[in-house]
C-alpha cells in the first residue's frame, strides 16, 4: 500500500500556513490585520509563515501605503493556488 503521508506538501504542513493559503483561496486579497485576526496569530508568527509561503512562490506580498499608514496584502500565486488544491 502506497504511504499517502509522503506525499504531503511540507509548505502546508502546518496550521498557520494551511490557514493563511485556505483564506487567499477563497478571497482576492487579504491584508495582514485580516489575517491575523482571522487566524489568531502574533504578528510575528504571521510574518514567519508568510515569508515561508513566499520562498516557496505560493503568494505574493505587495506592501504600499494608504494614506499616511503602511498596509502589507497577500495574494495566492497561480502556483500557490494550484499546489494547495493538490495538497487538499
Amino acid at each position: 500500500m502506497k504511504n499517502i503521508i509522503q506525499n504531503i506538501n511540507k509548505a502546508f504542513d502546518h496550521r498557520i500556513r494551511l490557514g493563511i493559503m485556505s483564506i487567499l483561496m477563497v478571497n482576492e486579497s487579504a491584508d495582514f490585520n485580516m489575517l491575523k485576526e482571522l487566524l489568531g496569530v502574533t504578528d510575528g508568527n504571521l510574518a514567519s509563515h508568510t515569508k515561508a509561503l513566499e520562498s516557496e512562490n505560493y503568494i505574493m506580498i505587495e506592501k504600499q501605503f494608504i494614506g499616511k499608514k503602511p498596509n502589507t496584502r497577500y495574494i495566492a500565486t497561480k502556483d500557490g493556488k494550484k499546489a494547495f488544491r493538490e495538497h487538499i
